[in-house]
C-alpha cells in the first residue's frame, strides 16, 4: 500500500470568556496574532475528534461546543475573526510500507485544530520581527555545558532560555526567546490545567510553563506528563516556580534536550536558504522551531520514537515540519504570520513533512499540501535519497501521489530528503 492516507480530525474554535467577535477589515487572508491575547485565551471548548479515514481531509470546526460549518469558520478566519490555536497531532497518518515482512501500521493522527475568537481590542498586529535575529543553531559543547549537561530544577532564573543546557533562544517567536509562554497558574499534580492564557507581552513568569527549542537533530524532553490542557490543548516546556526558577516538567529526562531515533536528513542544494519549521508541541503548537537550511549543507531532521515521545491523550505522536519556499527568510518563515508573505510562509507555507518512528522500528515520512489552509506551491522539487519502500517526491508542483506521498524507512536505514531545481 502506497501514497498518503487522508485524515478526519476536528478544529475547536475556542473563545475568551469576555470575547466579543469584530472585523478589523484586513485584506490579507492571515490570521493577526493578538496584542493581548493572554487576557482572552482563558477556556477552550472539548475538541470532538473523529476516526482517521482513507481519502481527503475533512475539518469539523466547534465553537462553544457547536459545530460550525466549514464556510462560516473560514471566512471568521479570512476576516480576522477567529485565530488558528495549531493542531494537537500532526495532521498525516502514514500507511504501511510497501514490504511484505511488516506488519506496521501508522502513527496516529487524531486530533483536532484549536482557533480563537478575537475580541475587539485586538486591533494590533505584532511587530515585524528583526532580519538580524537569528537561532543560534549551533548545541553548546558538553564541556562547561550542552545538551549532555544535567538539568536541576530550582537553580536557573526564569528570565532567560536555559541555553548553557543545549536549549536555543528564538528571538522572534515568544519574548526572552522561549517559543511559548503559558500561564497556567499552580500547578497541581493530577490536576488538568484548565484556565490557560499566552502572555505576549512579559517574559516567563512565575506559574508559566515556558517552552523552548533544541538544536537540529534534538527535540525538548519537557512536558508535564500527568498534567495537560483539560479540552484537550497540549502544554509543554519548563515550569516557573513561585519564586522566579525554572523547575523540570519531567524529572525522569534530566536533560533538556535530547536526540530524535536518527535516520533523516535535509541537503539544500538550491541557491538560496530554505526554512523548514517545526511545530512547538507540546506547547502553542505554532511553527517556530527553525531549521534553516543553508546551500550545500546536510542537517539531520529531528524523527521522534513516537512510543518515547509526548502522548496526546494517551495516543502516540509524530513531529510535524513546514517547508518554506527558497529564499524566505527565516524569521519570516518560522513564525504563525508572515508579515511579508502572508499567504504562503508560516502557517500558510506550501507543504509539510510528518515524521516518526513506530513502536515497531519503522520510521514513515510523509510530504504532503498544507491543505486546507494553504495553496501555496513550493518554489523548488524535492527528491528522496536512501533506502525506503514506497514512492514520494515532489516535481514541477505535482506529489507521487495527490496531495502527498508516504514512504517507510525500516530499522537501520537511512534517507535524505533533497532540496534541488
Amino acid at each position: 500500500m502506497k501514497g498518503i492516507a487522508g485524515v478526519a480530525f476536528a478544529a475547536a474554535v475556542a473563545t475568551g470568556v469576555a470575547a466579543q467577535p469584530h472585523s478589523h477589515g484586513h485584506g490579507h487572508q492571515h490570521l493577526h496574532r493578538h496584542a493581548n491575547r493572554h487576557a482572552e485565551i482563558e477556556k477552550r471548548d472539548a475538541v470532538i475528534v473523529t476516526e482517521v479515514v482513507q481519502g481527503p481531509t475533512i475539518t469539523e470546526y466547534v465553537l462553544e461546543g457547536q459545530k460550525v460549518s466549514e464556510k462560516k469558520a473560514k471566512d471568521g478566519i479570512k476576516k480576522g475573526l477567529y485565530v488558528v490555536m495549531g493542531t494537537s497531532t500532526p495532521t498525516f497518518v502514514a500507511p504501511p510500507p510497501a514490504v511484505t515482512t511488516s506488519t506496521a501500521s501508522g502513527p496516529s493522527a487524531k486530533g483536532g485544530q484549536f482557533l480563537e475568537q478575537k475580541s475587539s481590542s485586538s486591533s494590533v498586529a505584532p511587530p515585524a520581527p528583526s532580519e538580524s535575529a537569528k537561532p543560534k543553531e549551533e548545541a553548546p559543547s558538553s564541556g562547561d555545558g550542552g545538551v549532555d549537561l544535567d538539568f536541576v530544577s530550582g537553580k536557573e532564573p526564569c528570565s532567560k532560555v536555559p541555553t548553557r543546557y543545549g536549549a536555543i533562544e528564538i528571538p522572534w517567536a515568544a519574548p526572552d526567546g522561549w517559543t511559548t509562554l503559558m500561564a497556567v497558574g499552580k500547578w497541581a499534580k493530577g490536576l488538568s490545567f484548565d484556565n490557560i492564557a499566552q502572555p505576549k507581552h512579559r517574559g516567563c513568569s512565575p506559574g508559566d510553563m515556558c517552552s523552548y527549542a533544541c538544536p537540529p537533530g534534538y527535540q525538548k524532553t519537557q512536558w508535564p506528563e500527568g498534567e495537560q490542557g483539560a479540552t484537550g490543548q497540549s502544554v509543554g516546556g519548563l515550569y516557573c516556580n513561585d519564586n522566579g526558577f525554572l523547575e523540570l516538567t519531567r524529572p525522569s529526562h534530566t536533560k533538556l534536550c535530547e536526540p530524535g531515533a536518527g535516520g533523516v536528513f535535509v541537503r539544500n542544494e538550491l541557491s538560496q536558504n530554505s526554512a523548514i519549521c517545526r511545530t512547538d508541541y507540546p506547547g502553542n503548537e505554532a511553527m517556530t522551531i527553525p531549521l534553516n537550511t543553508q546551500p550545500g549543507q546536510t542537517y539531520p531532521l529531528t524523527n521522534p520514537v513516537s512510543s518515547q515521545y509526548y502522548m496526546w491523550q494517551g495516543k502516540p505522536t509524530t513531529a510535524q515540519y513546514y517547508i518554506n519556499n527558497e529564499g524566505v527568510s527565516v524569521e519570516q518563515a518560522c513564525t504563525w504570520d508572515s508579515s511579508q508573505f502572508p499567504d504562503s510562509a508560516g502557517n500558510w507555507a506550501p507543504m509539510n513533512i510528518g515524521v516518526g518512528k513506530d513502536n515497531t522500528g519503522i520510521t514513515y515520512l510523509s510530504l504532503f499540501q498544507n491543505l486546507p489552509t494553504s495553496t501555496a506551491k513550493l518554489n523548488f522539487n524535492i527528491e528522496i535519497e536512501g533506502t525506503y519502500s514506497g514512492d514520494c517526491y515532489y516535481r514541477n508542483g505535482e506529489y507521487a501521489k495527490p496531495n502527498g506521498c508516504t514512504i517507510g524507512i525500516t530499522e537501520g536505514n537511512s534517507v535524505t530528503i533533497v532540496l534541488k531545481h
